[in-house]
């Protein structure tokens, strides 16, 4: 599999971080991923192993005890975790998000306190924008913060929270009435600290119990209900400053989840791959490998065609970031190719399987469980085409 997906220009470090978490993934991960997968059971051995190698602090600057990596870097390693388990990258992803925006737009306080302990796993990010009755349609949202002399009080229902139940520390999107004359200059972001677990984990907020989900599973996903937190105002990201700011910082840290879901899909695509190249060489149909049959090697062929496509639009996206320019055009792109074709790989990687495909034996029956989540998470195919076609229109304007 040395051939497909290929990064040049990386550093020695990058190198031995991506051969480090790669032979984790092949050890540690891929033997036990069926098994927990199929118990819904939480990867606790797997995330001990991960802290120990310090990747949850992967792109948390060294003065607060990370790596201080790139988001090239923290692309790469998500695409080596999640060939192993989509799951396992999920973990991480809000994590990551969380820690990029306390890093990028919290005060120095939310720094200095949330970072060091973030760096280590000791405390976990979770990212919650949606709720029940909007998704995509961030202008919906009705959970609100109402200021109360020095403290703010939230009241809403929130949905979808990867690692609702497990971390610490929940970037929470809710509006705020700042007079602003766009609905989007009337939300702000609270960084809600709370107790691990489900139930009543903070006084007054909720989280009920884990969604049932067809794949995806392992991680839990969640609701969170407000009814009445109250928290300081310095509990806004940045400061009682950045109120009103919150939706322009919540598009800062999609567009670093955009470019993970991106590596995510080439993760699970590249896993695919692998798993059919090898059945295609050991089944045999009329006297042959089922690779020497041309139908067979041209979906082959296509299959790596695209992994590299996408792998590439990911990497792109990453770097531009890297250089603090705007990429939400490029992550789009990335999101978008990335989450069809690895729907497309995984499927012709079924395909090639036959009957064994829809055995819970074999692992690419759980990839064509998890393939389909990335086509909608981080916003949908139609959201990303939104994105690019407003993006270009800007560069091309007569």
């Amino acid at each position: 599999m040395a051939r497909l997906a290929q990064t040049p220009g990386l550093t020695d470090v990058q190198r031995s971080i991506l051969e480090t978490v790669r032979e984790f993934a092949d050890k540690e991960i891929i033997p036990h991923a069926q098994r927990l997968e199929h118990a819904d059971e939480y990867p606790t051995d797997i995330l001990d192993g991960m802290r120990e190698m310090g990747l949850f602090g992967l792109t948390i600057d060294e003065e607060h005890g990370g790596l201080g990596e790139s988001l090239l870097t923290y692309a790469l390693v998500v695409e080596e975790l999640s060939r192993g388990w989509m799951s396992i990258s999920g973990i991480v992803n809000t994590h990551f998000i969380v820690a990029y925006l306390i890093s990028q737009h919290g005060s120095a306080d939310q720094k200095a306190r949330l970072l060091p302990k973030m760096a280590t796993g000791e405390v976990r990010g979770a990212f919650s924008m949606s709720e029940p009755e909007c998704g995509s349609d961030v202008s919906a949202i009705k959970s609100k913060a109402v200021r109360d002399g020095d403290t703010y009080v939230l009241n809403g229902q929130k949905m979808w929270l990867t690692n609702g139940a497990y971390s610490s520390v929940v970037a929470t999107l809710v509006k705020t009435d700042t007079g602003a004359d766009s609905v989007y200059g009337n939300m702000s972001t609270f960084l809600l600290e709370k107790e691990p677990g489900f139930g009543e984990t903070a006084p007054g907020l909720t989280i009920p119990g884990k969604i049932d989900k067809m794949g995806y599973k392992g991680v839990e996903t969640t609701e969170m209900v407000l009814d009445g937190v109250t928290v300081p105002a310095s509990a806004v990201l940045g400061g009682e400053d950045k109120v009103g700011r919150g939706f322009y910082q919540m598009m800062d840290g999609i567009e670093v989840g955009r470019v993970n879901v991106a590596a995510r899909a080439c993760g699970i695509s590249i896993r695919a791959f692998e798993l059919a190249v090898a059945y295609a060489q050991q089944r045999k149909t009329f006297g042959q490998p089922l690779a020497r049959h041309q139908a067979i090697a041209f979906k082959l062929a296509e299959m790596g065609t695209k992994i590299e496509a996408a792998h590439s639009l990911m990497v792109n996206a990453a770097r531009l970031k890297d250089a603090g320019q705007r990429n939400d055009v490029e992550a789009g792109m990335a999101k978008l190719l990335a989450s069809e074709y690895c729907a497309e790989v995984v499927q012709e990687a079924f395909r090639i399987h036959g009957g064994y495909g829809y055995s819970k034996e074999y692992e690419i029956e759980r990839l064509m469980r998890e393939a389909p989540f990335l086509l909608i998470g981080e916003g949908t195919s139609e959201i990303q085409k939104t994105i690019i076609s407003r993006g270009l229109l800007k560069e091309y304007k007569l």
